[in-house]
């Protein structure tokens, strides 16, 4: 049976209990790429956090229809093809397979629709249609007009009034600033389709309303998108399907915050600002990423620099290494016994790991708290590492972190994060941090093999040499007693 969850709806402005149409079922919809360029890792906070959410959905039994676009048909994709010298449809199909590229490295699930603008055309002419015959909408010069005023509701999701708005260009045949295009009369070089109105292409609004309803229905179950396209996208969304339809278009909105530089600036590729989602995963693992994006609450600004992804990756380290350290324990008996006789630091493990799924879902389920259930993860990962440094820990301690591992792999199969086998973990690290550093595998390990045979000749002068050496380059040094072990650096904040 599904669980219960309460969602911060944008449109009631308060967090609610969700309920669904239909029993156990929901249907989200989430506005995807305008594919005029690559991904950024701006984007991909969106991309990320509703994944996260639906996996989470799925986790607890809900049944879940996820349909995110294509906007391949856009006056940004006609502007960067006239640069380039490329027909525009050729650049979106272009970059539609570098976004699925970046969505397949970032590890994200594809989702059960991705509609595309291009192949919804007869369905967006047909709701243009049912606008136009019910007087919500008018021609004018082969163009199709939103009349505004002639929907009573519009401004209920961003609280934008009608008489207040501007537009910032004149436009002939317009009849109000606040008035919005369903449909662009052609203009010359640029794609078109025939229409009752003449030849010309889709508005950027009516696109998501007409592959939504295709997909879903005619009312949403939740809505999702970054926070800003409250203003105009979603606002236009509700307006012209609610008065198409005379339903509710979308019963929940469900926004995330965007990523802010400093000042506050939101990145953009029209900022110039832009890191892209290709260069990020040349240097860190996908799963870094994604905890950059959830450390933070969905809702709320996420703060971007160059220490970002470092620092992630830092705090995902500490997490893989409890897991390491958890896996590494034996031992057999009752583990109650065995934490009373191995004292405090055993009990809280033991205790933290029996009640992690009671409070990681209970933070989840209250307006998908990320933040407070990743908390939770570091709590239980400072306690296994309390307990590691217990003489017996490794030989005995197995029972005592056994309800810690369960936690480690419910904070996989519910977010996908600490998925990987550590060693592979661990592996791909080396490879690319190394690169990103500017170093070489082999140099690295030559320099780890002359210290070896250092310590072999109780050359030891030589052998602090070299690894205070290795330590300058970031690289850990571990003597074990199943031989030289090393790791690059990855520095967490201090309270993780």
């Amino acid at each position: 049976m599904a669980n219960p969850f309460r969602i911060y709806n944008t449109l009631s402005r308060t967090v609610e209990e969700f309920v669904p149409q239909t029993p156990g079922k929901v249907g989200l919809y989430v506005c995807g790429m305008t594919v005029y360029d690559r991904a950024h890792v701006g984007h991909a906070r969106a991309f990320v956090v509703f994944d996260a959410f639906v996996r989470y959905l799925r986790f607890q039994g809900w049944d879940v229809t996820f349909v995110r676009n294509f906007t391949d048909i856009d006056d940004k994709i006609i502007r960067r093809a006239g640069e380039l010298g490329e027909d525009p449809a050729a650049l979106a199909n272009r970059m539609i397979e570098a976004f699925r590229e970046d969505v397949e490295a970032l590890g994200l699930a594809h989702p059960d629709h991705e509609p595309r603008v291009s192949e919804s055309i007869d369905s967006i002419v047909a709701l243009i249609a049912t606008l136009v015959d019910g007087g919500h909408a008018y021609e004018s010069e082969g163009s199709v007009w939103f009349e505004v005023k002639n929907f009573a509701e519009y401004g209920q999701l961003s609280g934008q009034k009608v008489d207040e708005l501007r537009s910032p260009d004149e436009v002939p045949g317009k009849r109000h600033p606040a008035d919005f295009a369903l449909w662009k009369a052609t203009r010359p070089g640029e794609p078109a389709w025939e229409s009752p109105w003449g030849p010309g292409r889709p508005g950027w609004h009516i696109e998501c309303s007409a592959m939504s309803c295709g997909a879903l229905g005619q009312t949403l179950d939740i809505h999702g998108g970054g926070l800003d396209l409250v203003f105009p996208h979603h606002e236009n969304e509700i307006a012209q399907s609610e008065a198409a339809h005379g339903v509710p278009y979308a019963r929940y909105w469900m926004h995330n915050g965007l990523l802010t530089m400093t000042g506050g600036q939101k990145m953009g590729k029209s900022l110039g600002n832009a890191f892209d989602v290709r260069g990020a995963l040349t240097e860190f693992p996908a799963e870094a990423l994604r905890l950059y994006y959830l450390q933070n609450r969905y809702r709320s600004p996420l703060p971007w620099s160059i220490d970002a992804l470092p620092e992630a990756l830092g705090m995902l380290s500490r997490l893989y290494d409890a897991r390491e350290a958890a896996e590494a324990m034996g031992g057999e008996g009752d583990a109650d016994k065995i934490a009373a006789e191995m004292g405090k630091n055993a009990q809280e493990v033991l205790a933290l790991g029996r009640t992690f799924e009671l409070r990681f879902c209970g933070a989840l389920d209250d307006d998908f708290n990320t933040a407070e259930a990743l908390a939770h993860a570091f709590f239980l990962c400072r306690a296994v590492n309390r307990f590691a440094d217990h003489k017996k820990a490794k030989k005995r301690g197995g029972p005592v972190v056994a309800p810690a591992l369960a936690a480690f792999a419910l904070l996989g199969d519910a977010l996908g994060l600490v998925a990987s086998p550590v060693a592979a973990f661990h592996e791909e690290v080396k490879t690319k941090r190394l690169a990103a550093m500017g170093l070489e595998r082999a140099d690295v390990e030559a320099m780890l093999q002359a210290r070896v045979a250092a310590r072999a000749d109780k050359d030891w002068a030589r052998s602090d040499a070299l690894r205070d050496e290795l330590e300058g380059k970031g690289i850990v040094v571990m003597d074990t007693p199943q031989g030289v072990m090393w790791r690059v650096r990855c520095v967490a904040p201090a309270d993780c």
